[in-house]
């Protein structure tokens, strides 16, 4: 179900059956695919993310007791009762932390935010790599902002979701998922300098070139949680403090050979510093391959960034490579993981005619390798978070 219309009535009439009362309202914020830049964002690179129609969806009801009550449809437990003054991060708190750390990050910034009741939905497939987390901050925030008459704008609510994710979840992510969630439009990738959070918004029809881009979802669960997301982001800040920078997004590319023989002889260091390098140049390209109108062009710059991914950066695993090699063996033009990796999704580039001949071969590599069957489906630029119901 990824009707908007169709999701936001259901959802309030859940909320009613869970809370005895109507909503004030519904918000959603969507899930989201990068068709370029991973792993760049936390190094105030280059991003290139594009929203899913998947959405979480938020209702929502003020409260004036100061306690926060939270329910989902997709997590058991029933209702979350938690009181604003008790709010302490929680890395370990489960699916709850998430939302409650977004009121914790408002009210920390000054923001009066004060009790509520939400009720969450949800079509954004879950440890995906499609940004389910960052769906779910910023829906709440959204929701929290308009209950609350605040006015944020967008790119701030982004950053307080951000730190929820940081602070209060323990998720040392980048900005890009959360920015991609408030500020994505329907029909184009954001073009985002994670840096300063300027962004442009992109032209991305496909359709109108006849070609599509599928998300296979491999369905191998990944937790960013576990320290492997962590360590790499350590390893580019202690790039970045030995080469004398702010941070990686700082080392030209034509510059970078001179940058990998001035590292400590460390492989593993000299890696992860190589993929940045690299896949903001990919960024860049792949920009100005769109903005000429040539999007054909992009598919072996995904190719190029998975192989840094799989190589440089050891993000990748044997479902995602399968799911490129497959792809591309196939006749798609490109193809690559997308998000945070260890798991989730891949992006597949394909004129229209070899989308089914992809997705079956796909479907068949993954069945002879003895993996489940993958979750295949187009990605088509949605529209970013917002209000669906008065």
């Amino acid at each position: 179900m990824t009707d908007p219309a169709h999701g936001a009535q259901h959802s309030a009439a859940a909320f009613h059956a869970v809370y005895g009362a109507e909503p004030h309202g519904t918000w959603a914020a969507p899930g989201r695919v990068n068709l370029i830049g991973e792993h760049t964002d936390y190094n105030d690179g280059f991003v290139m993310p594009l929203a899913l129609p998947h959405t979480t969806i938020a209702a929502a009801a003020p409260r004036t007791d100061g306690v926060l009550r939270l329910h989902s449809a997709g997590a058991p437990g029933g209702t979350v009762a938690l009181h604003l003054d008790d709010l302490r991060p929680a890395p370990d708190a489960g699916w709850a932390a998430y939302p409650a750390g977004v009121v914790w990050a408002m009210r920390e910034a000054g923001h009066p935010v004060g009790g509520a009741d939400l009720h969450f939905t949800s079509t954004v497939p879950l440890g995906a790599g499609l940004s389910s987390s960052a769906a779910l901050e910023v829906a709440t925030a959204l929701a929290l902002d308009d209950l609350h008459g605040l006015g944020l704008p967008r790119a701030e609510l982004a950053r307080l979701a951000q730190r929820a994710e940081n602070a209060f979840v323990g998720v040392p992510c980048g900005i890009m998922d959360q920015t991609a969630a408030a500020c994505c439009t329907a029909g184009h990738a954001l073009f985002l300098d994670t840096r300063d959070l300027t962004h442009r918004h992109v032209p991305f029809d496909l359709g109108a070139q006849r070609l599509r881009l599928l998300v296979v979802d491999t369905r191998v669960r990944h937790r960013l949680g576990d320290g492997a997301y962590a360590k790499r982001r350590a390893g580019c800040e202690r790039g970045a403090r030995a080469l004398g920078v702010r941070a990686l997004r700082d080392i030209p590319y034509a510059h970078l050979p001179e940058a990998l023989a001035a590292l400590p002889p460390e492989p593993d260091l000299r890696a992860l510093v190589r993929h940045v390098v690299t896949e903001n140049h990919r960024v860049e390209q792949t920009v100005a391959h769109l903005d000429a109108g040539r999007p054909r062009a992009i598919g072996p710059l995904l190719t190029a960034g998975h192989a840094s991914l799989r190589d440089d950066f050891r993000v990748s695993c044997p479902e995602l490579d399968l799911a490129v090699e497959a792809a591309g063996a196939a006749g798609a033009l490109g193809a690559r993981m997308t998000g945070g990796g260890f798991g989730g999704s891949a992006l597949v580039l394909v004129d229209e005619d070899a989308a089914r001949p992809v997705t079956e071969a796909l479907h068949t590599a993954f069945a002879t390798a003895g993996h489940t069957p993958p979750r295949i489906f187009p990605a088509v630029p949605g529209p970013g978070a917002r209000r669906l119901t008065p």
